[in-house]
């Protein structure tokens, strides 16, 4: 096996276990970066969905309390205001979704599917959680969830929800007398949840990892390319040349020609010390003869 082929077998080996490490930890991050991407977008569609809910309470419930006693308006409930606002947004991102989702609602829309119900579960049998990150595969793609406990903190709550012969008439008109009632102060009846879809960073991320890995493959094979040149120029061809000379030497030719490489590196000085050492070898035959 000649030098060539053994530099460029060491350096092959070389690059296949580094892409392979660079391309593992590229991968692992852009793959978390697209991650956190769609996460920080679910919490801020999140503080979006609580600041309807907050404004809801504080300025649009106050002025519809005398309403409410002839018609029960949704308008004054936080949870309709975040929904709608959210639908609005669902014009432009329709695959983005929020949901108050309740294990006992009063809006039948709003109970909990299956795994809904297992992450009010979570919160209702850890309180201290303040938050949870689901991932799941759809039809549609791969979609990140964010929830958000919810909890009965505040007794206005429980005017609507609490005893269903204090529920307000015009409520239960609505929705009957079978959900939505029995709730007590600091337990967990449902979650917020906002679905963020994460198909596209997910395929950004992938686009960004083949550019990458296609640019890191170019720079190796440009790079081998001018090695083999360097190594061609200046350490195969002398020695190729010396080689020759050596052979002609060692085949008593008397007319083997002289070669010095030119410069100051180390095949260089191997070059003056080999003619260096024809020369005293032609002297040494020479002197035989004689």
């Amino acid at each position: 096996m000649g030098l060539r082929m053994k530099f460029n077998l060491v350096l092959l080996l070389a690059f296949i276990i580094g892409l392979g490490l660079s391309a593992y930890l590229s991968d692992q991050i852009l793959k978390q970066n697209a991650r956190e991407e769609v996460l920080q977008n679910a919490r801020i569609m999140m503080e979006s969905a609580m600041g309807a809910r907050a404004y809801t309470a504080q300025r649009i419930q106050p002025l519809l309390t005398l309403q409410m006693k002839r018609e029960f308006r949704p308008e004054t409930i936080g949870a309709f205001a975040a929904t709608q606002s959210f639908q609005a947004l669902r014009a432009t991102f329709p695959e983005y979704t929020y949901k108050e989702a309740a294990l006992n609602p009063t809006n039948p829309n709003d109970r909990a599917t299956d795994w809904e119900a297992d992450i009010v579960n979570e919160f209702r049998n850890n309180a201290e959680r303040k938050e949870l990150i689901v991932e799941r595969d759809t039809p549609t793609g791969r979609m990140l969830n964010l929830a958000r406990p919810l909890g009965i903190y505040n007794e206005n709550c429980l005017v609507c929800h609490g005893r269903v012969e204090d529920a307000p008439k015009t409520m239960t008109d609505i929705y009957g007398i079978n959900n939505g009632f029995g709730w007590k102060m600091n337990e967990i009846i449902g979650a917020q949840i906002v679905t963020v879809p994460m198909s596209l960073p997910l395929a950004r991320a992938q686009e960004t990892f083949l550019t990458f890995m296609i640019l890191l493959s170019g720079i190796f094979i440009l790079l081998l390319v001018l090695l083999n040149i360097l190594l061609h120029f200046v350490v195969i061809r002398p020695v190729v040349r010396m080689a020759e000379v050596a052979n002609d030497v060692s085949m008593g030719k008397p007319d083997a020609p002289e070669y010095i490489k030119p410069g100051s590196d180390e095949i260089a000085s191997l070059s003056q010390s080999f003619n260096r050492m024809r020369l005293s070898l032609e002297s040494a035959m020479k002197m035989l003869g004689d």
